[in-house]
């Protein structure tokens, strides 16, 4: 993640230890826990619900990991340019801020889906929100 890829790289203060991840998705988003000691992600259950009611959910979530700060990965096309999805990332990202008060940090997420499922991932949404943390966890110092 760098200015480079069309995001700042992030500032992240060091009491910020754990983070929840989410792959974004119009019907599915997935999701995953991860922390800054041992920089790695683990896949949750993937949250198969549309609209506002997947808040719902999500606040459960919250609620049970109990994160410093949400990831979020935004889809961007090869050249780096924005499209429709790159802005709905974007409006879920500042919705979490917006609902549970947390930092939100947004990730370029190009390719994550591609490589769960090159990796063979039954469900390829939560693999991307584990690929998703780990490139912010790596991201780091």
């Amino acid at each position: 993640m760098s200015a480079a890829d069309g995001l700042p790289v992030p500032v992240v203060p060091a009491q910020f230890q754990s983070f929840l991840a989410f792959d974004f998705g119009v019907k599915r988003t997935g999701v995953a826990v991860g922390n800054r000691f041992m920089r790695s992600a683990t896949p949750q259950t993937t949250i198969a619900i549309e609209g506002d009611r997947r808040f719902e959910a999500i606040g459960a979530r919250i609620r049970e990991w109990q994160p410093d700060a949400l990831v979020v990965g935004v889809p961007f096309h090869p050249d780096g340019a924005e499209h429709e999805n790159t802005r709905k990332a974007r409006r879920f990202a500042r919705q979490l801020n917006g609902r549970f008060g947390l930092t939100v940090y947004e990730v370029d997420e190009r390719y994550s889906t591609t490589e769960a499922h090159a990796l063979g991932a039954r469900d390829a949404d939560a693999a991307s929100a584990c690929i998703i943390l780990e490139q912010f966890l790596r991201s780091l110092p």
